[in-house]
């Protein structure tokens, strides 16, 4: 089964070839089934901690409504805190509330010119960090 964007909620320059990886993840997961009503990826560099750093955790959910997906947010996560860190959000991007928020700042409106160019520039990263097998663990849970 295909996994239809509703480019209409997109709110920000999300490329084809996102939605065609998360599209191709999903199946490969044999998902989502008619009930899905939302999936949530995560990618994870397994040997990623705060001593030796590594590639940050990814999670990207996606919701469905009337036959469309849309993005409910993609967070990027990091290690923050000493001497005892834990993850937390290093840049979220809320399409839900219209809103993008980096650590240490206030959240800002997702339609900000400068989130959107932020945005595309981490997108391209991703994608070239899943392309490279830099994730050793995907998994999609489904709601």
């Amino acid at each position: 089964m295909n996994l239809t964007f509703n480019v209409e909620r997109l709110l920000l320059p999300v490329t084809v070839d996102l939605q065609d990886k998360l599209n191709e993840i999903a199946n490969q997961h044999n998902l989502p089934a008619p009930s899905t009503k939302a999936l949530t990826f995560n990618f994870r560099d397994t040997s990623y901690s705060a001593e030796s750093g590594g590639w940050h955790p990814v999670e990207i959910r996606i919701e469905q409504e009337g036959g469309q997906w849309h993005f409910s947010y993609i967070t990027d996560f990091s290690y923050v805190g000493h001497p005892y860190p834990e993850l937390a959000k290093e840049v979220d991007f809320d399409f839900d509330n219209g809103l993008v928020s980096f650590a240490y700042m206030r959240p800002q409106p997702i339609s900000e010119i400068s989130a959107m160019d932020f945005y595309q520039m981490w997108e391209m990263n991703f994608l070239a960090y899943v392309e490279m097998d830099v994730f050793d663990e995907i998994k999609v849970a489904t709601d």
